[in-house]
């Protein structure tokens, strides 16, 4: 017992420790959303009482779970591959969904939002490496959605979030953040009405800074909080 109380004690050092070292480095402005995929509940506990109130999961089900369990009050974002048939669950748990990558999802998302009067929070994905295996709208199809969330009534485009394509050098991962920053300058310069460009969603734990230099303000980090992930 005395060994695993050690444990958790070095884990939670090593936790607040991560997530100080990254603050000292970001600007002000710049949100912080830890990304919980394959992490523990006491690891989530522990960057929440470290600061982080924005937690982000791929998966609707684990996320269900872990919000429910974690009783903690965050805000949580729907950050993989949403699927049309998981809609219902994820407009009831999560306070913003970032990956929003076709037209056919958002009317989904609209239609469930709807049924349970509850306004939502979307970003457009966007697929700025234009890679044929990723999730997200090219850049230049867009503008369909951009359209269809402007005459929304319950959801809310406040942005964009890309992944771009998955390097080990976060240079190359440059022109796609530049690529993204110039369709979120276009869409704003629109003046849609429900339409409220205040994110950019940007950067994981390789590429953040990057991102950051590129106009970033908001950045999905697991790694460089938690450490390597569990298997």
């Amino acid at each position: 017992m005395d060994y695993d109380k050690s444990m958790m004690t070095s884990e939670k050092t090593d936790i607040k420790d991560r997530i100080d070292s990254i603050r000292n480095t970001i600007p002000g402005h710049v949100k912080i959303l830890a990304a919980a995929k394959t992490r523990s509940m006491d690891e989530v506990r522990i960057a929440f009482e470290a600061g982080i109130h924005v937690f982000g999961h791929n998966y609707v089900q684990e996320a269900s779970d872990m919000i429910q369990m974690a009783s903690i009050n965050a805000e949580w974002h729907m950050i993989g591959h949403l699927q049309r048939n998981k809609a219902k669950q994820a407009v009831a748990i999560f306070d913003m969904i970032e990956s929003v990558d076709s037209l056919r999802l958002a009317r989904e998302l609209e239609k469930r939002c709807n049924q349970i009067g509850k306004m939502m929070p979307v970003l457009i994905e966007v697929n700025s490496g234009r890679e044929e295996n990723k999730t997200g709208v090219l850049p230049e199809k867009a503008s369909e959605i951009v359209q269809f969330l402007a005459g929304c009534q319950y959801l809310k485009l406040k942005g964009l979030m890309t992944m771009g394509p998955m390097t080990g050098d976060p240079e190359l991962s440059r022109p796609y953040f530049k690529e993204t920053r110039r369709l979120y300058g276009e869409i704003a310069t629109m003046a849609l009405k429900n339409v409220e460009m205040q994110i950019l969603s940007m950067g994981m734990s390789n590429s953040y800074q990057v991102a950051i230099e590129e106009g970033a303000n908001l950045v999905r980090l697991g790694t460089s909080i938690f450490g390597p992930r569990h298997s």
